[in-house]
């Protein structure tokens, strides 16, 4: 027989054009709708065994040789498997995903190897294999096999239990051992869990299934933020509803990127030690991937909101101080802070008319009150007497309306704001964040009152100051220039003035 017909004979037997068409309309398909390619190996893989086979089948035969059936059945078995891979790889790479339908790899992996064993046994069976004598002879072969492979079996089974009963899925963070993360892939030997540290870590089948795992964030089945505790020791000085208090209000305003609102932060009092307490900040996380990063910010919110309570973190019990702390040092560590805040004062306009021995009244009665970024310095309609002195930092200044807040200012230290509630007792104005660390100090009203008693006429002075202050400010609100809007408020000056007086018992 001529080698051409052969061939064609060879290639009508196994179906050598419908597998071609189906494999290259698969590839067209999947390079050109989805990104999922690596199907396409196995299956080119394939395809050319079933060529070979195809080519070396009709070359036998031509030639009369007796080994063109095993190579035309080993053919047709290639060529069948990659029908299979062809129609499973636009199906799962392309059609399904089109319908926003997943399915998991695995769950597509024995689809597929199920489909492809039911093909080769049929296909073999119609070329006259015996396969009932093929399965006898090797039981013996099966079963020692089996047993060399048993962990590989487990984690097989293992992986198909994972997808059957959907206890952890791609997306979950979970915790094995010492090992914890994100599952990022359950495949047929092992589920790929991604750490916080960019390291993937291939944890077998097997031993999820008969290990203990923590799935995070996860209650009653629905993805919930997960708990963190972050600890700190305060000394026994201070009680423990103070710093509770102190704590839980300063997490409330920071309004932190990662920490839920709800549930809310709270504190809690978890041991109690000769020296200090130990306190646990418990918040709610709600991006895994950021935990010792949120952790660093809930503590920097507690330091600064102990600095400005002035509580301190404890000191341990055995801690053995080596320097004198005679008066002398004291009083030279007063006079230079007392010297720094007076240089401060001198600096803001609102104080220029003060007397030096006023300024250094009101130095005496300033209180350091630090704020880490992103907290709430003062909030919109609070009452409070007292304003701040920003020494160095950036602050925004937030004004809301209908539930939404607008930044309108920037500051920057030294400045000062909250005036209006020092010098008149009006609810504030606007909300002020911190946008950097600051350093910054209140004023009280108690401390300010006892200045403007020795010398009333100053609040005249001051009055002058503040109308000032809030013309230029309406000035860049309304796009107006800072005289034109302080001409349009002649008279509110006495109208402050008289607000001043009366709020500070000046009036006779």
């Amino acid at each position: 027989m001529a080698f051409w017909d052969a061939l064609g004979q060879e290639g009508a037997e196994g179906r050598t054009l419908w597998v071609l068409a189906v494999f290259l309309v698969s590839v067209t398909l999947v390079r050109a709708f989805s990104t999922q390619r690596s199907r396409l190996k196995s299956l080119t893989f394939l395809v050319i065994v079933h060529l070979v086979c195809w080519l070396i089948a009709a070359a036998s035969r031509a030639l009369g040789g007796e080994i063109h059936h095993d190579f035309h059945v080993t053919g047709s078995v290639a060529g069948g498997i990659a029908v299979v891979g062809s129609i499973a790889a636009v199906l799962f790479s392309v059609a399904l995903p089109r319908v926003r339908l997943e399915t998991p790899r695995i769950l597509q992996d024995v689809i597929v190897a199920g489909a492809a064993l039911v093909t080769a046994v049929t296909v073999a069976s119609r070329a006259g294999v015996n396969l009932s004598g093929l399965i006898a002879t090797s039981a013996v072969f099966t079963a020692v096999l089996g047993f060399s492979l048993q962990d590989v079996i487990g984690n097989v089974a293992g992986g198909l239990a994972l997808q059957v009963d959907n206890s952890i899925g791609v997306g979950d963070w979970i915790k094995v051992g010492d090992v914890q993360g994100k599952v990022t892939e359950i495949r047929w030997r092992h589920t790929a869990v991604e750490t916080r540290n960019w390291e993937t870590v291939l944890v077998p089948n097997s031993v999820l299934m008969k290990s203990q795992v923590q799935v995070l964030g996860r209650h009653g089945g629905v993805p919930k933020p997960w708990r963190r505790w972050v600890t700190f020791n305060v000394d026994w000085r201070y009680p423990p509803t103070d710093v509770i208090d102190c704590v839980v209000a300063a997490l409330k305003n920071a309004r932190l990127e990662r920490v839920a609102g709800d549930p809310a932060p709270n504190v809690v009092l978890t041991e109690l030690s000769e020296s200090f307490g130990r306190y646990a900040v418990r918040y709610w996380l709600t991006d895994m991937q950021s935990t010792d990063a949120t952790d660093s910010e809930v503590r920097t919110v507690i330091y600064f909101a102990l600095q400005r309570a002035g509580m301190r973190l404890s000191i341990p019990a055995h801690a053995v101080f080596v320097t004198e702390e005679s008066a002398d040092r004291a009083e030279g560590k007063t006079r230079l802070q007392l010297e720094r805040r007076v240089r401060l004062l001198d600096r803001l306009d609102l104080f220029k008319d003060l007397k030096p021995e006023e300024k250094l009244q009101l130095a005496r009665g300033l209180r350091h009150t630090p704020f880490a970024h992103g907290e709430v310095m003062t909030r919109q309609g609070a009452e409070a007497h007292w304003l701040y002195v920003l020494e160095e930092g950036e602050a925004a200044v937030r004004v809301g309306e209908g539930g939404v807040e607008k930044e309108v200012a920037r500051l920057t230290g030294p400045t000062f704001f909250g005036e209006m509630s020092l010098m008149t007792g009006e609810p504030r104005a606007a909300t002020v964040v911190a946008v950097t660390d600051t350093e910054c100090f209140r004023l009280e009203k108690s401390t300010f009152r006892e200045v403007l008693k020795e010398r009333p006429a100053l609040a005249e002075q001051i009055a002058e100051v503040l109308t000032r202050r809030r013309a230029e400010l309406l000035a860049v609100r309304e796009g107006v220039t800072a005289a034109a809007k302080l001409k349009q408020m002649r008279g509110s000056e006495t109208a402050l003035l008289e607000k001043i007086r009366g709020f500070f018992g000046l009036i006779d």
